[in-house]
C-alpha cells in the first residue's frame, strides 16, 4: 500500500514538473498594469453578453426588452460595437471566394439593391460615409438622414441605417434622397427583425441620439473543412462538446429560455449571462474541451485556433474605434461565449477600462 501511495505522489510531481515546463517563457511585461493615466478621460468599455435573440421561444417579444434598455440608457454609450461584419471587411471576402463564400452567405448582407440605388459600390459607398459623417450637422434635416440611411446600406451598414431610420420621424420613413422602394422596404422589415442588432443596439443608439453603429465582428480566419474531413470533424467535435460541462450549461438555459416572457424574464437572462464566471463556463464548455480533443488531424486545435484569431480581431477593431476619439465610452454587444475573451483581451490595453456588467444591470 505504502509502494502504491508512492507511486501516486511520484506520478503527481511529475504531472506537476510537466504542467510547469509546459507552460513555457512567461515576460515579464504586462500591459494590463501599465494604464497610465492617459491624458484626459479614459476610454470606458462595457461588455455585454448576450443569448441570440432569434433563438429565444416565440414568447419573446421585443417589449420585453425594455428594462435592458432602460439600464443600458443610464449609462450613456457614446458608441456601440455589434457582432456584425463591416461591409469592407464582406467585401474583402467576395473576392476570395474559394476560401469564403460560405461566411459570404451566412454573415453578409447583400448591397446589389443599393448600389443600384445610389451608384455606389461598397468602398465607394464607405468613403462617401465618412465624408458624410465628418461633416454631419448637428440638426440634419429628414433629407439628409434618408441619404445617409441609403449610403450606409450602399456600404454594408444595415446596423446603421436603421439608427439612421430610427431617428426620423414616421412620416418620414419614405423613398427619396437614395432610397427607392426596395430600400424602404429593407429599413421597414429590419426595424422587427429578431436579432440584438435590431432589437437592442440599433433601438438604443437612435435613443441615444447616435448616429451609427460599428460593426466589429470577424470571419477573415474561417476556412472551409476539406470534404474528405467533414464527417470526422464534426462527429470530433461533437464527441468534445458532449461533456458535463455543456450539459450543465445548457440545463441552465432552459429555465431562462422558459421565462423570457415573465416579467423580468428577459433581464435574468443577460444578468445570468454576464455573471463574472461566464467565460470559464464557456471554456469548459466549449474550448477547453475542444484543446484536448485526440483526434490526430487536431480539429480541435484547429477550431480554438480559429475562435482565438476571431476574438483578437474583434477587439482589435474595439481598439481601432476608441482610437479614433480617446475618451469614449463604448458597449460592446457580443455573444456571451465571446464575452470572457472580449474582457480579458481588452484589459491588456494600456488605455481600455472596463466597466461591470454586473453594476449596470443591477
Amino acid at each position: 500500500m505504502l509502494r502504491r501511495l508512492s507511486a501516486i505522489i511520484i506520478l503527481s510531481l511529475g504531472s506537476a514538473g510537466a504542467v510547469a515546463s509546459d507552460a513555457g517563457f512567461r515576460p515579464n511585461f504586462h500591459p494590463d498594469q501599465l494604464k497610465g493615466p492617459p491624458a484626459g478621460r479614459h476610454n470606458e468599455v462595457l461588455v455585454l453578453g448576450t443569448a441570440h435573440l432569434s433563438e429565444l421561444p416565440k414568447t419573446f417579444e421585443p417589449a420585453l426588452l425594455e428594462p435592458l434598455l432602460e439600464r443600458l440608457a443610464r449609462w450613456r454609450p457614446e458608441a456601440i460595437a455589434t457582432e456584425n461584419l463591416s461591409g469592407l471587411q464582406c467585401d474583402f471576402m467576395r473576392r476570395n471566394p474559394s476560401r469564403y463564400a460560405e461566411s459570404v452567405e451566412t454573415y453578409c448582407y447583400d448591397t446589389d439593391e443599393a448600389r443600384v440605388a445610389t451608384g455606389l459600390d461598397v468602398p465607394s459607398a464607405n468613403a462617401e460615409m465618412g465624408r458624410l459623417l465628418s461633416a454631419w450637422p448637428a440638426s440634419p434635416t429628414a433629407a439628409q438622414r434618408r441619404h445617409l440611411a441609403a449610403v450606409f446600406l450602399a456600404a454594408g451598414e444595415r446596423g446603421s441605417a436603421q439608427v439612421q431610420w430610427l431617428r426620423l420621424p414616421v412620416q418620414e420613413r419614405i423613398a427619396g434622397d437614395g432610397l427607392d422602394a426596395a430600400l424602404v422596404e429593407i429599413l421597414d422589415k429590419s426595424l422587427t427583425r429578431r436579432n440584438e442588432t435590431n432589437l437592442v443596439a440599433a433601438v438604443l443608439a437612435a435613443r441615444l441620439g447616435l448616429e451609427r453603429l460599428w460593426a466589429v465582428d470577424d470571419h477573415t480566419a474561417d476556412s472551409p473543412t476539406p470534404p474528405e474531413d467533414e464527417k470526422a470533424a464534426r462527429e470530433a467535435m461533437m464527441k468534445a462538446w458532449d461533456n458535463p460541462h455543456a450539459n450543465a450549461r445548457r440545463d441552465a438555459d432552459e429555465p431562462l429560455y422558459a421565462n423570457v416572457d415573465k416579467v423580468g424574464g428577459v433581464l435574468d437572462l443577460y444578468r445570468a449571462y454576464n455573471r463574472p464566471d461566464v467565460g470559464l463556463q464557456a471554456y469548459q464548455a466549449d474550448f477547453g474541451a475542444a484543446l484536448v480533443e485526440p483526434s490526430s488531424q487536431g480539429f480541435g486545435r484547429n477550431y480554438v485556433g480559429y475562435w482565438e484569431t476571431r476574438n483578437l480581431r474583434m477587439v482589435a477593431n474595439i481598439r481601432e474605434v476608441l482610437g479614433q476619439q480617446p475618451g469614449t465610452r463604448l458597449l460592446a454587444i457580443v455573444g456571451a461565449s465571446h464575452k470572457g475573451y472580449y474582457e480579458a483581451y481588452l484589459n491588456m490595453m494600456h488605455d481600455v477600462q472596463l466597466v461591470s456588467s454586473d453594476e449596470v444591470l443591477r
